[in-house]
Order: C-alpha cells, then sequence, then structure tokens
C-alpha cells in the first residue's frame, strides 16, 4: 500500500503569494491543492507554477456539466499534467463514465494517467450523511473512477466495501485543538490515517500558522507516526 499523501490547498487569490508558499513548503510536500479560488484568479499558470517547482497538482474544480462537457474538461486537465481531479458525482452515471472515458483516451493517446476523484458530499455538510456518501461512492465505482473525496468519518466504511484500490481524499483535516471553521465533520491526521485516507487535505491549519512550513511538518510527522502504528495494528471496524 502506498503511504498516505500531505495536500497542502493553496487556497490563496493571488499567484505570486502562492508561487512562494509552494517554494516554502516544497520541501515538506510535493503535493499541493488548486482549487476554485486559486484557478479562477490564475488558471492554467497555477497549475504550470506548482509542476514547474517540482510539484504534482491535485485541481479541485469539482466538473459538474454534461457529459460532453465534463469530457473536455478532463481532457484539458490531463493536457495540463494534472495528477488529480475532481468531478461531482451528484452529475449522475453518465457524466462520470464520460469523465473516466476522457481520462482513459488522454492515457492512450499518450499522455499521463491522472486520477479521478468523485466527490461525494462536502465536508461543510451536518447530519447523517453517510448513506448518500456510499450511494455516491457505488456510482464512481461503477464508471470507473479512481476514488472518492469523503470525510474521513466514511472512510473506513468505503475502504471495507470497496478495497484498498478504491482510493479516498479526505478534506476537512484539522491537527487537535485547530479551529474547526466552517467545517462540519472534522478529524485529526491520526484519525484520517487510521481510517485508510490516501491523501489528506490540509488549508488553513498549514497557510494561516506563523511559519507554514513547520505547521506541514508537524502534520507529515502526525501521519507518519500513524501510519506505522496502522501497519502494526488492524485498522478500526467501520461504524
Amino acid at each position: 500500500m502506498e503511504p498516505p499523501v500531505l495536500i497542502v490547498a493553496l487556497d490563496i487569490p493571488d499567484l505570486s503569494q502562492a508561487a512562494e508558499m509552494v517554494r516554502r513548503l516544497r520541501p515538506v510536500t510535493p503535493w499541493f491543492k488548486i482549487g476554485p479560488v486559486l484557478f479562477t484568479t490564475a488558471g492554467p499558470e497555477a497549475v504550470r507554477m506548482v509542476q514547474a517547482e517540482g510539484g504534482q497538482v491535485f485541481l479541485d474544480v469539482k466538473l459538474h456539466d454534461i457529459p460532453q462537457t465534463v469530457a473536455g474538461g478532463v481532457a484539458a486537465a490531463v493536457d495540463l499534467g494534472v495528477a488529480l481531479l475532481t468531478v461531482h458525482c451528484a452529475g449522475g452515471p453518465a457524466m462520470l463514465e464520460a469523465a473516466a472515458r476522457a481520462a482513459e483516451a488522454g492515457a492512450n493517446e499518450g499522455g499521463h494517467r491522472l486520477r479521478l476523484l468523485g466527490v461525494t458530499r462536502l465536508t461543510s455538510d451536518a447530519g447523517r450523511v453517510g448513506p448518500s456518501v456510499l450511494r455516491a461512492a457505488e456510482m464512481a465505482r461503477a464508471a470507473g473512477l479512481d476514488g472518492v473525496t469523503a470525510s474521513a468519518r466514511e472512510c473506513a466504511r468505503l475502504k471495507a466495501r470497496f478495497g484498498h484500490e478504491f482510493k479516498v481524499l479526505t478534506p476537512a483535516i484539522r491537527p487537535a485543538g485547530t479551529a474547526a471553521g466552517d467545517q462540519a465533520r472534522v478529524v485529526t491526521p491520526r484519525q484520517a490515517v487510521r481510517a485508510g485516507a490516501d491523501y489528506l487535505v490540509v488549508g488553513r491549519p498549514v497557510l494561516a500558522a506563523p511559519d507554514p512550513a513547520a505547521a506541514a511538518r508537524a502534520i507529515a510527522a502526525e501521519m507518519a507516526r500513524a501510519s506505522r502504528s496502522a501497519a502494526a495494528a488492524p485498522p478500526p471496524r467501520p461504524g
């Protein structure tokens, strides 16, 4: 099994500031999320900036449109060299299948094979969302996606149902003692790793820290300890 990956969310509405953050954090992790904030400001140039610094891009734009349009967006992401891309499961089976075909076609035409992740429910959603997350994940898997995004609170259940090859990316990661902000279903890095998460996305706890690199190193160290512990003991039973 691959070790869990720390992804820092570049939710910064300025390309030069984002580039400075990447340079500070690149020694800690090569993975960075570009979402609506930075992509709306800088577009593909933000992707190229991360790549120029030797980083990998998780493009979190949650594509949700008619199948042909989403397939075109996936093809464009392949051309950009994006490593991870989100499409929204709410778009339905036909849209998800079109996205998966576009990713496969890009790889067959000599491009790299990006991993497609289906968005299940946002981690700002409160209440009992577990059943809807599982339904969305079933749809994503049947369509040929590589995995989903979901709270780590649903991660163990997803891994038990779909296996470890089906990737789970978990936002809303908050180190112990950190404010939840507008997130409803937050977990610590240790809890996410113990639940089986493959990718952990952290934004404000790193970006707003007095020393972002030190904050990222502390999270990476907690992930490594949790990973070693998980390897030595069986994972928790799904709730």
